[in-house]
């Protein structure tokens, strides 16, 4: 078999699926997973509020060069498939982007309507760059423009409507085995979650896989429906090029 090692970098906006899909890939026995790595550099730069930002910044590393490092260099515990979740919108505009050339990667999306109400709760009054969706687009034309290829983009209602079919799809786009254990894992904490697990990942801390897709029925506030019209036309033209 090749051993070469696999360094795959998953970008999500906020709200999605990110960590259900990181249980998915963290329950192979091959793959080592990292929970938003450049998450504490974000936070430092931004000021922003987030829920434990104090906590965050002091336990994990702030510098992004040395994240990038430790991202780029060898995989982890020894294993073959370096799994690496990652928010769009932690990628900032002074960061350099050379290092995602030693990356594959792979785009996760959700309907606007859904992230923006579930945001909210939140972060009240998010901007357009809040939602990851025009880093997507700028990471998936940097990738375009390396290899000819845009990296593959799915979407979170697709994986739970069909989470077997999609993870096929998705594993044979990035050249890696299928492995069933991605279809369900053990309920609980991770050491590998980050600090910040006990304020957002409840939810999936009882998870044992996927859950089926229910549509939600909520409504955008008035004063977001222009971050609602931007999203939505970034986020249909990357829905067009979404595996199914």
């Amino acid at each position: 078999m090749d051993m070469e090692p696999f360094r795959i970098a998953m970008w999500s906006g906020p709200r999605n699926i990110s960590t259900a899909m990181m249980r998915a890939w963290g329950n192979r026995p091959d793959t080592f997973v990292c929970d938003e790595p450049l998450y504490a550099h974000y936070l430092l730069m931004t000021g922003l509020p987030h829920p434990g930002r104090d906590e965050v910044i002091q336990h994990h590393e702030t510098d992004w060069r040395k994240v990038v490092a430790w991202l780029t260099g060898p995989v982890p515990d020894g294993r073959r498939i370096f799994y690496q979740k990652h928010m769009a919108h932690h990628l900032l505009p002074h960061m350099d982007r050379a290092w995602l050339a030693g990356l594959r990667h792979c785009m996760l999306i959700r309907h606007p309507a859904e992230m923006l109400t579930s945001l909210i709760k939140v972060t009240p009054n998010p901007r357009l760059e809040d939602t990851g969706l025009p880093q997507q687009v700028e990471i998936l034309e940097l990738v375009r423009e390396r290899t000819g290829q845009p990296p593959p983009v799915i979407d979170a209602k697709d994986v739970l409507t069909d989470p077997r079919r999609m993870l096929e799809l998705l594993c044979n786009v990035l050249a890696v085995e299928y492995c069933d254990a991605m279809l369900s894992w053990p309920p609980g904490r991770r050491e590998t979650d980050g600090i910040w697990a006990k304020h957002w990942y409840a939810a999936v801390e009882r998870s044992t896989g996927f859950e089926l897709y229910r549509p939600k029925h909520e409504m955008v506030p008035s004063h977001l429906h222009s971050v609602l019209a931007e999203c939505e036309r970034i986020y249909e033209q990357l829905f067009a090029m979404r595996l199914r």
